[in-house]
């Protein structure tokens, strides 16, 4: 999950401050999983070492550290309680007159293409038990002469 994620945070020459710390805390709040990239020539750390501390400083969990990107995961149990009420109900919310006209048009070509699929369907069948029978005719077809 985290490998299309895009880092929020650059830890540079500075190091870990109490603004990135609280930037992180405030990134926690709409997401779970956030990644940061630490600036491998100018860092004064390893990102191992950042990791852990900002872990610490958070109280979030490490998921890995791979060359200078660090994953951290941190549970929010309010955001599973947001997303299900901004979902919008499924039955009984009408539909605008455009969106129930494209609708009423997609399901008639539904139904005319699966009985189109249905009407040579049993014309294949009935043919290939014609043949076996002398009372019916197989299927045979026309030319257009």
């Amino acid at each position: 999950m985290a490998n299309t994620l895009e880092p929020l945070f650059q830890i540079g020459k500075g190091g870990m401050s109490d603004g990135l710390v609280s930037q992180t805390l405030d990134a926690f709040k709409t997401k779970e999983l956030i990644k940061l990239k630490v600036l491998l020539d100018s860092a004064p750390e390893t990102p191992r070492e950042f990791a852990d501390k900002l872990s610490a400083a958070t109280g979030s969990e490490v998921i890995q550290v791979v060359g200078g990107s660090i994953v951290l995961y941190k549970e929010n149990p309010d955001l599973g309680k947001e997303e299900k009420k901004k979902m919008p109900a499924k039955k009984g919310k009408p539909l605008s007159k455009v969106k129930a006209k494209k609708a009423a048009a997609a399901k008639r070509e539904a139904e005319e293409k699966l009985e189109k699929r249905n009407f040579y369907a049993k014309k294949r069948f009935s043919s290939e038990r014609g043949a076996d029978r002398k009372t019916s005719k197989p299927f045979r077809k026309t030319s257009s002469r």
